[in-house]
């Protein structure tokens, strides 16, 4: 079995291909010539979703020059420069645009963020969350008024008293427990599909470390108690606005109590009981783009077995 290695292998969302190039943001000049520019492109967000196209094997995002985008005044987001100097917008919109052609079909960042490049995953992870920040914040959080969009598509200005509001994202933990056995500590919760089993996680609080939250989560969700902590690595989650930050801990007792509220079962698994599990289809491991599931591989060795 092959080693999983996150430094070779990185999060399948926490890829990118562009420079972000910030300091653009603010420049209305070259803004506007970069969006003329014939070798810019552009793709649609709406609702989490983008138009892709599958042709010769291959999933892409369908992006256009500027000139053949739909029309847009306020809506548009710069998302950075490639390596070949390629600018790239997306634009907000309230539908995504009919094709003439039945190869185009709408999706959204979980199904397939796998199969894009990362260049074009890290484009859409980019769009998905300053949609969501810009559908959800419209309003200034100091006054009341209504906001405008500015640093294309990165700030929202109160005109009314001067507030500046940026992108929202909320830290959380997720932590890959094992206990003196090497065993590993997975959750499920109720809503999930039967044989669902994941790592714990949950929202850092105000005035906590990470360390402390991965502490407290693994406490609360699942009552066991934890000492060493290991940070991992980290990963853009935009449903709809988190940040996952990975970590492995050991626990210092088996013991287990659940919450009954977010975690409704929870287990101890060696690597045989889960690779038993996985390949009679009793177990489900979570979604291959999750760091979730990268934590479990990075402590089970190597890729998930099939299902049976």
């Amino acid at each position: 079995m092959s080693e999983i290695d996150l430094s070779t292998q990185p999060l399948t969302l926490a890829q990118t291909g562009v420079d972000r190039a910030a300091h653009h943001r603010l420049d209305e000049a070259w803004l506007a010539a970069a969006w003329s520019h014939p070798t810019t492109r552009v793709f649609v967000v709406s609702g989490g979703q983008v138009l892709v196209e599958e042709k010769d094997g291959t999933t892409e995002l369908v992006m256009v020059p500027a000139f053949d985008a739909p029309e847009t005044e306020t809506h548009r987001y710069f998302l950075g420069i490639g390596e070949d100097g390629v600018r790239y917008f997306a634009l907000q919109k309230d539908a995504l645009p009919g094709r003439m052609d039945d190869v185009a079909r709408a999706a959204g960042l979980r199904e397939v963020a796998g199969l894009l490049s990362p260049l074009e995953a890290g484009l859409m992870v980019h769009a998905v969350a300053l949609e969501n920040w810009q559908r959800m914040h419209r309003f200034c959080s100091r006054c009341g008024e209504r906001t405008v969009i500015a640093a294309a598509g990165h700030i929202r200005r109160c005109q009314a008293c001067g507030a500046e509001h940026y992108p929202r994202t909320d830290p959380a933990v997720i932590m890959l427990v094992t206990d003196d056995q090497d065993r590993a500590l997975l959750g499920r919760q109720a809503h999930w599909p039967e044989g669902r089993f994941s790592t714990l996680a949950g929202f850092v609080e105000p005035g906590e470390s990470l360390e402390q939250a991965v502490v407290r989560e693994t406490a609360e969700e699942a009552g066991v108690a934890v000492g060493d902590v290991t940070y991992v690595a980290s990963q853009p989650w935009p449903f709809p606005s988190s940040l996952m930050l990975g970590f492995m801990a050991r626990a210092t007792s088996p013991d287990i109590q659940v919450d009954g509220e977010e975690i409704h079962e929870a287990r101890w698994f060696s690597r045989e009981d889960l690779r038993k599990g996985i390949e009679s289809g009793e177990i489900l491991p979570p979604g291959g783009i999750s760091i979730a599931a990268r934590l479990m591989e990075l402590w089970y060795g190597s890729p998930f077995p099939a299902a049976g």
